[in-house]
């Protein structure tokens, strides 16, 4: 008798190499022995798409969007069919595919392209045939058949949409950690894991830095409520529950401390005070499909401004040359680039509620001696721009004056 509808996804680390491949065919074997019907989503082994990167980057520095999807896309195709092998010769039956064989149809935005549907009729009709099904996760096609892929941690995405498409009775994100913590006990070994968190807190989260899950899958497992469980694939241990509320998260004022070094600031300087120049700034970033995270815009006596802001590392040579371009047309200065910079922010609910907060962590980095470059806050969190050199002492006094390592 069926029990039901289970979607697990494996991050890269935990099919890293052939004796961790052959352990995660083993815990799927053992939730198919249970009555459940499976559909498995795979990454690219290990650092195999860092190792893509770097390869393209050796050919062309710049190269085509398009063709980087193609060759990014490679390595989970490689995952999913050695995971389906490494199933068969256990002796249970399964199936690979791509993302583009079980018709996971995506816009035409490479490298970071937005699911416009899937059908999901071949998943189904394998499921019937009593396949464990193994789906290629971050990419997708689009209707003119482009590969695409869905951006750096797509894999999750895949699997909550694919969840959600197929009313899964469960998604799991198995990863190299037991859940969500504090914290990322790399940095801070006092960490300790959380039982429950909000799709908000966690959504904060993953958009500030925090790498256990893409922040896009997070805005999709939310807007459906599908409920997720975060663990790892090294133990049995439980993880954490991503869910729509948590009992009484207004006691806890912050529950998470997150790192994010992979971001560049870019200062246009001496721009002229007349309306319209952040503007053209902004729109002609939108329009060359860049993110732009935190902007603070400062008037001088002198009536010109200098505009600065965020975007992630790589974006931020082609954010530079489009920055470059709008300062001539509009007269404005020099565009200054700082890649020595880290996003340290503070994370939870119960700030909704508490005063105080921003001042004590400001206090906290004051009285570290640590330079706040840049702010921006939401209804959850605080964060702020520092120095890389600061990054680690201020995510570890943080999590100790807020109390989270108790």
């Amino acid at each position: 008798m069926r029990k039901g509808l289970v979607v697990q996804k494996y991050g890269g680390s935990s099919v890293a190499n052939v004796e961790r491949i052959q352990k995660v065919a083993q815990r799927v074997i053992s939730y198919s022995k249970k009555g459940f019907e499976l559909v498995i989503v795979v990454s690219a082994l290990g650092d195999t798409t860092d190792e893509l990167v770097e390869l393209a980057d050796k050919i062309n520095p710049n190269p085509p969007e398009r063709e980087m999807d193609m060759l990014l896309s490679t390595g989970e195709q490689i995952s999913v069919s050695l995971l389906a092998m490494a199933i068969h010769k256990l002796g249970a039956q399964a199936i690979s595919f791509t993302g583009y064989q079980v018709g996971i149809i995506t816009d035409a935005s490479h490298t970071r392209a937005r699911i416009i549907k899937i059908n999901t009729d071949k998943i189904k009709e394998e499921l019937k045939k009593g396949n464990i099904v193994i789906v290629a996760g971050f990419q997708g096609v689009t209707l003119n058949q482009d590969i695409t892929t869905l951006g750096r941690g797509g894999s999750d995405l895949t699997a909550v949409a694919l969840a959600k498409e197929l009313k899964a009775d469960s998604c799991e994100i198995y990863t190299d950690v037991e859940g969500i913590y504090t914290t990322d006990p790399r940095i801070e070994p006092k960490a300790k894991k959380i039982k429950r968190i909000t799709y908000d807190e966690m959504l904060e989260m993953a958009s500030l830095g925090a790498q256990v899950m893409q922040a896009r899958s997070i805005e999709v497992a939310k807007k459906f409520d599908v409920p997720l469980h975060v663990r790892s694939s090294f133990s049995k241990n439980t993880g954490t529950m991503i869910v729509k509320e948590v009992k009484k998260m207004e006691d806890v004022v912050v529950s998470g401390i997150t790192l994010n070094k992979n971001e560049a600031k870019i200062t246009l300087c001496s721009v002229p005070d007349k309306p319209g120049a952040a503007a053209k700034l902004f729109k002609e970033l939108a329009q060359a499909g860049l993110c732009v995270d935190m902007i603070v815009q400062n008037v001088s006596h002198t009536r010109q401004t200098d505009i600065s802001f965020t975007t992630t590392k790589s974006d931020s040579a082609k954010a530079s040359r489009v920055t470059k371009k709008v300062a001539k047309k509009i007269g404005a200065g020099d565009v200054l680039i700082d890649q020595d910079i880290a996003r340290v922010s503070i994370v939870g609910v119960g700030m909704k509620s508490h005063h105080g907060v921003a001042a004590k962590m400001f206090g906290i980095l004051a009285d570290n001696h640590i330079n706040i470059e840049m702010i921006s806050t939401s209804d959850i969190s605080i964060s702020c721009i520092i120095k890389k050199k600061n990054a680690e002492i201020a995510v570890k006094q943080l999590h100790e004056e807020f109390g989270l390592s108790k």
